[in-house]
């Protein structure tokens, strides 16, 4: 009995050190790959390459320079944390020492350690020690950094998606951010509402522009969003209002103008927080018209109140949401940018809207260094 109670224990034994090595392993692994684990495996790598570059610069020092050490301290700064970074310097300083002694003194010609490159490896060494501390300081590693960045990119663009529209409608909308960056204080939220029967669109515009304004807006637009459809029209505004409010930031307001339309009748409404005025063409008339609602910025003082303007959308008709940066600029007034906004848009009155929000941009506003963007929605004549 002792005998089978020992051949059966020995396997479960096994069997569990088996299940808490692996299970060790992967956690090591899928730590190590988040950035949460220990960075040895780059460390190794790169002490390895320390004292093959030395042996080449030992070797053939016309074709291998001593300043090629920066290489593995420029990659160490990118790969790995601040404590691991030292032991590399001390690794690469080292080298340095042993290439020096075996090169001959640098008076002796070309090819030897010099005082310039050695303040090009510590140089590098310095850069790639801030590097490092920025990194640990933020908690993201270089390998997920960048893919962070696309992924809230990205969910800025699936937010301010358009919904379909039943047939006889079109919409669309074109973003450009300051300066050719990724990030855009400017943002769209939209959602059919009613059973379907009514869009509603929510165009922002926060305080500031590009990659400074990006955080916020990312983090506006997921909040309006969860606020559209939720609340009554008139409600939406007041309580984007409170929210903003909330957050106690320096630079902590924003404009907006929300758009409530019945897609059956082409009734619409209008409520702006401190907002450009929206633009209507009447096919009937060809003419435009502003369409221009009253409400305080959001986030400036609490109990603001919003009034909606109405109109409605007959058959023909076209209706524009822009942001100040399209039509504001150091040198205009943002009369004069509308009337050229007018002006171009007049030149798709006879072909269609289709795609002209981004030209429109283009031809409006295109070196401009502020957030623009447009929403254009047409009903088929």
């Amino acid at each position: 009995m002792a005998r089978r109670a020992g051949a059966e224990t020995y396997p479960a034994r096994f069997r569990k050190s088996v299940h808490r090595a692996r299970v060790a392993l992967r956690k090591s692994g899928v730590d190590y790959f988040r950035g949460d684990g220990a960075d040895w495996v780059a460390l190794v790598g790169l002490l390895l390459t320390v004292p093959a570059i030395t042996c080449a610069t030992l070797l053939e020092p016309l074709w291998f320079s001593p300043a090629a050490l920066g290489l593995p301290i420029v990659a160490g700064g990118l790969l790995l944390r601040p404590a691991s970074l030292l032991g590399l310097y001390a690794a690469a300083a080292a080298a340095l020492i042993v290439e020096s002694l075996g090169l001959g003194p640098y008076q002796d010609g070309p090819g030897t350690v010099t005082p310039g490159i050695v303040l090009v490896v510590a140089a590098c060494g310095f850069f790639g020690l801030v590097l490092a501390q920025f990194r640990a300081r933020v908690g993201v590693p270089w390998r997920r950094g960048s893919t962070m960045l696309f992924d809230l990119r990205e969910r800025i663009r699936v937010q301010s998606a358009l919904p379909r529209l039943p047939q006889g409608w079109h919409c669309e909308m074109a973003l450009r951010p300051a300066g050719g960056q990724s990030f855009s204080g400017d943002f769209v939220v939209a959602a059919r509402t009613s059973g379907g029967r009514t869009l509603e669109a929510v165009l922002t515009d926060v305080s500031g522009k590009g990659m400074d304004a990006g955080s916020r807006a990312l983090l506006l637009s997921g909040a309006f969003g969860g606020l559209l459809g939720s609340l009554p029209p008139h409600g939406f505004l007041p309580a984007a209002n409170g929210y903003l409010l909330r957050q106690d930031w320096d630079e902590g307001f924003a404009t907006s103008i929300h758009l409530v339309l019945d897609l059956e009748s082409g009734d619409y409404e209008l409520f702006s927080a401190g907002h450009p005025p929206a633009l209507q063409l009447h096919s009937g008339s060809g003419r435009w018209e502003e369409k221009a609602a009253e409400g305080p910025l959001l986030g400036v003082y609490d109990g603001a109140q919003f009034d909606a303007v109405k109109g409605s959308l007959a058959p023909g008709d076209v209706l524009m949401l822009f942001t100040d940066g399209l039509v504001e600029a150091s040198d205009r007034d943002i009369e004069e940018g509308i009337d050229r906004l007018t002006g171009e848009a007049d030149r798709y009155v006879a072909t269609g809207f289709e795609g002209a929000a981004w030209h429109l941009i283009e031809a409006c506003a295109k070196d401009v260094n502020d957030d623009r963007a447009l929403l254009l929605l047409s009903r088929s004549a």
